[in-house]
């Protein structure tokens, strides 16, 4: 009888092995490259029937018209009818009340007397715009400084991105960085800094299945048009998933690849990451383990941080309707991802740390090009578009990059990531870094520490 036993258990023992060999097997294969068609038209439907692309690339000019200046002050002086923040409460319910009168008030007092100035600032960067698959799309092209030419540094082509709610206004302090060049690298950057889709100045899709996938082929097919079939990626939040997009799919084009939001979306990912929680050791290093959330750490995130996440992938339009033509809610919306992602600490301040980093101005400027452009409802149908079971069909996240890689972790980003989760996606991780300061948004925030590591991984790459 013990011995019927024993061959009964080394039998299951040995099904069960076979069944999670079996599933590793699947998790672990790479997916097929998904057939994307990589001229699909996303404009209105009543313009494709006589549509012809128009591949000019012209100068765009950014001002916003004195009357919308002029409504939207009339609107800040509205008396204000918010509720008082609970006692002893900074930013943990959400904005705090008392704060954002103060935010009104300088917005409406000062920034708006000022604007002139402001447009001028967002304008000293080059902007232009291009019609790609029925999208008129915006970008910022910043060319090499002719210093570092003299000085034979290596000019690389380098689409850089940004993510919600973010704008090209994050770029402003990095793009210059880029541009010029140092002493300490041989390489200087010619730069291509879209809106994306939807976001600022750039149109926003007209149709349904315009996700991550989608914008990486107008964004690739953007770079083509410029003259770049070979280019550096770089990328945060949206910026960094979309990159990876661009990567797996174009490995052609792609000559590499960096992120400070370094993601791992593949089945096998999924599953390491779950595994992390439980056996740091097995995927991180003990010297940065204060980096990585345990489960129920990372559950406390997921429910304090991630409800805006959830609405915008289910219902943009409701949100976004909520916040159009409502400048005060708009940037209660916005400012607020500001202080939380910066620094989760900074929540228990009253004025939720925000001019810790930023100044008023620089928060201001970004919120302005949502509400001058109306482009808010549009920037969060990114949300619903990518986190569908259409998206995932194209396991687009289970094509590894090939191309060279680089990661680095800002000490507050919402969620990091260690090498040995990321491994099955990038194969060619050449420069993994953990920074022990900064938050979600380092090109705003921590402008020379990002261009360091960048960089640095460039360097170590050899490009």
């Amino acid at each position: 009888m013990a011995n019927l036993f024993v061959r009964f258990l080394i039998g299951g023992l040995a099904v069960l092995a076979a069944i999670g060999y079996k599933n590793y097997r699947e998790l672990s294969e790479p997916g097929q490259r998904p057939e994307l068609d990589n001229n699909a038209y996303w404009g209105p439907e009543l313009s494709k029937q006589n549509y012809k692309e128009n591949k000019a690339i012209l100068p765009y000019d950014i001002s916003v018209n004195p009357e919308v200046i002029a409504d939207l002050k009339s609107q800040l002086s509205r008396p204000l009818k918010l509720q008082a923040p609970l006692e002893g409460v900074g930013f943990e319910y959400g904005f705090n009340a008392n704060e954002l009168q103060k935010v009104v008030k300088y917005w409406r007092d000062t920034y708006l007397n000022k604007w002139g100035e402001r447009e001028k600032y967002l304008k000293k960067l080059d902007h232009y715009q291009t019609e790609i698959q029925g999208l008129k799309i915006h970008f910022v092209h910043a060319k090499p400084s002719k210093e570092a030419i003299k000085k034979g540094k290596k000019v690389l082509p380098l689409l850089l991105m940004h993510g919600w709610p973010g704008t090209v206004r994050e770029f402003y302090d990095f793009i210059p960085l880029l541009t010029a060049g140092s002493d300490k690298s041989d390489y200087v950057f010619e730069v291509i800094a879209p809106s994306l889709p939807g976001y600022g100045w750039s149109q926003g899709s007209s149709k349904t299945g315009f996700g991550v996938a989608q914008v990486a082929v107008v964004l690739r097919n953007l770079m083509v048009r410029l003259g770049f079939d070979k280019f550096v990626v770089q990328g945060g939040d949206w910026g960094s998933l979309i990159g990876s997009n661009v990567a797996s799919l174009f490995p052609e084009n792609v000559l590499g690849y960096h992120s400070n939001m370094c993601g791992n979306n593949s089945p096998m990912g999924r599953l390491k990451l779950m595994l992390s929680f439980a056996f740091p050791s097995w995927f991180g290093d003990e010297q940065n383990a204060h980096f990585y959330k345990g489960f129920g750490d990372f559950f406390v995130f997921i429910m304090e941080e991630m409800g805006y996440a959830h609405i915008q992938a289910s219902k943009p339009d409701t949100i976004g309707n909520a916040l159009i033509d409502n400048p005060i809610g708009l940037a209660s919306y916005i400012a607020e991802k500001f202080s939380t992602w910066t620094n989760p600490a900074f929540k228990t301040l009253p004025d939720g740390g925000l001019t810790k980093r930023f100044t008023y101005d620089q928060l201001l400027d970004n919120i302005m090009i949502y509400y001058v452009t109306n482009s808010i409802t549009t920037s969060m149908r990114l949300y619903s578009e990518s986190m569908n079971k259409a998206q995932f069909a194209l396991s687009v996240d289970s094509l590894p990059i090939t191309a060279k890689t680089g990661c680095t972790r800002f000490a507050h980003e919402l969620l990091h990531v260690p090498d040995g989760v990321l491994a099955n996606k990038f194969p060619n991780l050449v420069h993994s870094t953990h920074q022990q300061d900064g938050g979600h948004f380092p090109a705003f925030e921590l402008p020379q520490q990002l261009y360091e590591d960048f960089t640095a991984f460039v360097q170590k790459a050899e490009l």
